[in-house]
């Protein structure tokens, strides 16, 4: 695998990456990480790199490598990549999503933007940096790292809270941000420096059971949650905007009406797909019906139905308040419900940091006439786990402008996920250029 070339380097990581196919459907025995960490593992050694493996259970193995660094009191930095991917339908894509394919410069397959390209550049910029003789004064660090996509519990938490000595860092960069926006002074690169809350519910909606050949006036608990469902998608919370959310506008040279409480969402809905779904999501806390379970037989009126709800809550919003408004939506069939939910609060890091310094210096060089922009990160990442152990956590990486925004925020979960070669040179330079600025 090793080249002299680090872009076609990348690109066979990824690809390879991609054909493990760690798929992550929330089960302790899904994810098969260790087949990605095994293949971290021969890569990285391949440049003399002493390498730690954490596997809390079966398969769900984690690799971590470090470079030392010479003085103790210097800060360090974790590059941090996940190597599960979530569930896919083949019958969307156009390719194959495990095949890794090859096209006009294009890597397709499951994890191609989430988060696999990131993971890959980082570990071939990590092996670079340490078969150079890279001598820091910083400890750097690469995580790959299990269970992202459900949790973090068999990876980045498990972590954090039974091996914080091997993995504490002072500075951590993971998924997302890093694509080019169009701004009014030129390129704006976004960083993820803080990301909402969870508070997945399980609701179980009761009814009462009878033949279903006699279905007038029946207490059925599947047509309870149907509405159940309706209502909560149709819920809208109040619109809050931020301070990040500001600095994002004003930093990208928005409309001023994106600023204002008064007409947002009706200002936003004629904006593009993607843009619209992410400034909703940054202004107010969503709730998402994603997976309905219930019945046991077509002649049988079902008395239970279980429905999981993902729900995300804003900054400073407790779970209490995530609740009130689940109920709030859900109305007066709140008492067929029973709800039972993980609060997994919102996490920030500031900006005024010598990390987000570093990210300046480097990424005007690597795109030019860039400026950087925080951004509040909508889903969840490993960084919550970090950062609430002390250290500054960012969603980061850089993409090329053939990465369209729209294109990079409908791909995530979804059909056809691909990422241009020229992103993973640029990101592969990005973490070699931070390494030498911050950590020298």
């Amino acid at each position: 695998m090793r080249t002299d070339d680090p872009t076609a380097e990348a690109t066979h990581l990824l690809q390879d990456l991609i054909r493990n196919a760690c798929v992550n459907d929330g089960r302790p025995e899904s994810g098969g990480e260790v087949r990605s960490s095994d293949l971290l593992t021969g890569y990285l050694e391949g440049g003399g790199l002493d390498l730690q493996h954490f596997e809390p259970q079966p398969g769900r193995r984690s690799v971590l490598a470090k470079i030392e660094g010479s003085d103790p009191s210097a800060p360090s930095l974790m590059l941090m990549g996940h190597t599960d991917v979530v569930p896919v339908n083949p019958d969307g894509w156009s390719r194959d999503p495990f095949g890794g394919e090859l096209v006009d410069g294009m890597i397709w397959g499951r994890g191609a933007v989430d988060m696999l390209n990131l993971t890959a550049t980082m570990a071939v910029a990590f092996r670079r940096l340490a078969e150079s003789g890279f001598t820091p004064k910083g400890t750097l660090m690469f995580l790959g790292v299990a269970d992202e996509e459900a949790l973090g519990t068999w990876g980045a938490e498990w972590l954090v809270d039974h091996e914080l000595d091997h993995v504490r860092a002072d500075y951590v960069v993971t998924e997302s941000g890093g694509f080019q926006m169009p701004g009014a002074q030129g390129p704006c690169l976004p960083v993820m420096v803080e990301e909402k809350g969870t508070y997945w519910s399980k609701l179980t909606v009761h009814g009462t059971p009878g033949h279903a050949s006699q279905s007038f006036r029946t207490d059925n608990a599947l047509v309870s949650a149907a509405e159940v469902v309706r209502r909560i998608a149709e819920y809208r919370p109040p619109t809050v905007l931020s301070e990040t959310w500001s600095r994002f506008v004003q930093g990208m040279g928005l409309p001023d009406e994106l600023l204002h409480v008064d007409g947002f969402v009706d200002y936003i809905s004629k904006l593009p797909l993607g843009f619209s779904r992410l400034a909703y999501a940054c202004a107010h806390t969503t709730m998402a019906p994603t997976v309905a379970h219930g019945g046991t037989k077509t002649n049988i009126i079902p008395d239970s139905v279980e429905l999981q709800v993902d729900v995300r809550t804003l900054p400073e919003q407790s779970g209490d308040v995530a609740r009130s408004m689940l109920l709030d939506a859900i109305g007066d069939l709140a008492d067929r419900v029973d709800i039972t939910s993980k609060d997994d609060p919102a996490t920030r890091s500031a900006i005024d940091t010598p990390l987000w310094d570093a990210l300046g210096r480097v990424t005007s060089r690597l795109c030019e006439g860039s400026a950087l922009v925080p951004m509040l990160m909508t889903g969840g990442t490993d960084n919550r786990f970090f950062r609430r152990a002390g250290s500054v956590g960012y969603g980061f990486g850089l993409f090329s402008r053939r990465l369209a925004f729209e294109d990079y925020a409908t791909m995530f979960h979804g059909n056809d996920e691909r990422v241009d070669q020229e992103s993973l040179k640029l990101s592969t330079e990005l973490w070699l250029a931070l390494a030498e600025d911050l950590l020298a």
